[in-house]
């Protein structure tokens, strides 16, 4: 049969050239990217942006895309210690010409950025096809963030105003209003911005925030008046600072008042908020761990303490696989992720699937190997019900009844350095066991050089210890955590261990479960906040307590 379609000639014909998405990145946080921002990184060529927005983005991009670095261009700038970034426009145009699918990425919302405009209009005058995808504006994501609403019941005016192109009208026009003025600028312009605005009419006890870092773990804000910020940020030791060039976004109105901020401040007030949090863990294993901490606005910071390794010898773990097929088991237990990582790849190597397991009653350990089994496809019969533990597991096994049980075999896939716990208990319950070394494990290789001196000299604010394997290996391999790191371990077993190693442990969990150790970590984080808030004293993290800490902020 015929199409009766249109034919392809009635089409016009697509340009050679590729396509520039000029991308709004918003202000910091990761998170605030929007799903049509995510797709459009997923399927860039190219990734033009300055390097505190390609941090931001990065991510969400396809491995082997080309990451051009933008060059100085401005001298002036540059002994300012402000260095801009001019040459995008040559960089976007040269790779859209060359077909390739460009993504242009900006701080903010494009719609609000100059230079993003221009390079826009060039696209225009060149014929190269582009898209705009909006992102959260800065002047709008950053107070959010702080707790500082810009609008009421009363629906007053907001203002925005950018203080580096601000004239004398602008200012003026603002003084002389009740509006709420959010005003772009930087951290030693803010007090010149605050005079210009009392200079203006505005009243110097009109209530005023200064937030730096907004969205990001090293969000910080300071409230005020207009008439007293300059005093404030001197007070707080924030300036004079080299890091004076840095942008702020300050709100300006009764919105902004210190006992509003205190019932509206969200972020920086959770719990772990900015503590930055040593997951020894491999990189699999900590993911979801991470994910939790970054809840509680903890930056967690992965070090693997041990590499997983095939087994030496294959052959015993190819015999219990293919004995899974035939029929030799009436069990399969998994004591862990890593081991159903290891039959999940030897199944993948003799094309099987989650139908092999039918027939035969499976056991996991506890809730993250389940889950790594239902991902496989395999839904366990047997997950303990008390202690997430071989012990807990050993609860509730059922005996070995030749009635009911037509085989007495359990196939056990474990690492090389597993106890003997189950093995014995199954045993003893009557079972037949083959125990079979699915997988290595090995002390990992040290860390980085500037991580190892974080670790022994008090640059973290907390460790993880899941389990003792992992005090052992991360010393090991970095060195003691420093006296003031709050140590939170899993169980009484890796308790010890940290002890036996000359560690004060802080933070025991009360179920042996990564993330009920997670959510100890924030209980104790929120009491330390609570308490330093009852006193009197700042909220400081655990690392601004050793000899001679500056405060140093750290990105998410």
């Amino acid at each position: 049969m015929s199409p009766t379609g249109p034919a392809a000639s009635d089409f016009p014909a697509l340009s050679p050239q590729g396509q520039v998405t000029f991308l709004g990145a918003g202000p910091g946080d990761p998170g605030l990217l929007t799903l049509r921002a995510v797709e459009a990184l997923a399927s860039a060529d190219v990734l033009v942006a300055e390097p505190d927005v390609l941090d931001v983005v990065r991510g969400h991009a396809r491995a082997g895309v080309s990451t051009p670095e933008l060059t100085v261009v401005d001298v002036a700038s540059t002994a300012a210690g402000v260095p801009v970034l001019r040459d995008a426009a040559n960089l976007v145009m040269e790779a859209a010409k060359g077909g390739r699918r460009v993504v242009r990425a900006v701080a903010g919302d494009p719609g609000l950025d100059g230079d993003a405009g221009a390079e826009m209009l060039a696209c225009a005058a060149a014929g190269v096809p582009f898209e705009v995808v909006p992102g959260v504006a800065n002047a709008v994501g950053v107070p959010a963030y702080a707790g500082v609403p810009l609008r009421d019941a009363q629906g007053a005016d907001v203002r925005f105003v950018d203080a580096r192109t601000a004239s004398d009208r602008c200012w003026s026009e603002v003084g002389a209003s009740d509006a709420t003025a959010v005003v772009s600028t930087t951290l030693d312009s803010v007090a010149a911005a605050a005079g210009e605005l009392v200079s203006a009419g505005r009243k110097p006890d009109t209530p005023l925030t200064v937030t730096i870092g907004g969205t990001t773990t090293r969000q910080r804000t300071w409230t005020a008046t207009l008439g007293t910020i300059a005093q404030v940020l001197k007070q707080a030791k924030v300036l004079p600072s080299p890091e004076g060039h840095r942008p702020v976004i300050a709100v300006v109105g009764e919105r902004s008042s210190a006992a509003q901020r205190d019932q509206l401040a969200w972020f920086e007030s959770k719990p772990l908020f900015g503590w930055r949090v040593l997951v020894p863990r491999t990189k699999e294993q900590a993911a979801s761990l991470s994910d939790q901490l970054r809840s509680y606005g903890a930056v967690p910071h992965e070090v693997p303490t041990i590499a997983v390794e095939p087994p030496r010898t294959p052959q015993q773990m190819e015999r219990a696989v293919k004995g899974l097929v035939t029929g030799r088991y009436e069990w399969i237990a998994f004591t862990s992720v890593n081991a159903v990582k290891a039959v999940r790849e030897k199944f993948e190597e003799y094309g099987l699937d989650a139908r092999a397991f039918a027939g035969i009653k499976v056991a996991a350990v506890g809730e993250q190997t389940a889950a790594a089994l239902v991902d496989f496809g395999v839904k366990p019969d047997l997950v303990p019900s008390g202690e997430q533990s071989a012990a807990g597991l050993l609860e509730d096994w059922p005996p070995y009844d030749p009635v009911f049980d037509p085989i007495d075999r359990v196939f056990l896939p474990r690492a090389d350095i597993a106890t003997e716990t189950l093995v014995a208990g199954l045993i003893e319950l009557g079972w037949e066991v083959d125990d079979v070394t699915a997988y290595r494990t090995v002390r990992a290789s040290p860390p980085p050089a500037d991580t190892r001196e974080a670790i022994k000299g008090g640059g973290f604010d907390a460790v993880l210890f899941t389990s003792s394997s992992t005090v052992r290996n991360l010393v090991g391999i970095a060195g003691k955590p420093h006296n003031v790191t709050v140590i939170a371990c899993i169980g009484p077993a890796t308790a010890k261990t940290a002890e036996e190693h000359g560690l004060r442990v802080d933070v025991l969990s009360p179920e042996p479960s990564v993330h009920k150790l997670a959510e100890a970590l924030a209980a104790f984080g929120a009491q330390r906040r609570d308490a330093a808030k009852a006193a009197g004293d700042p909220v400081t993290r655990p690392s601004e307590r050793r000899p001679g800490a500056r405060r140093r902020r750290t990105t998410t």
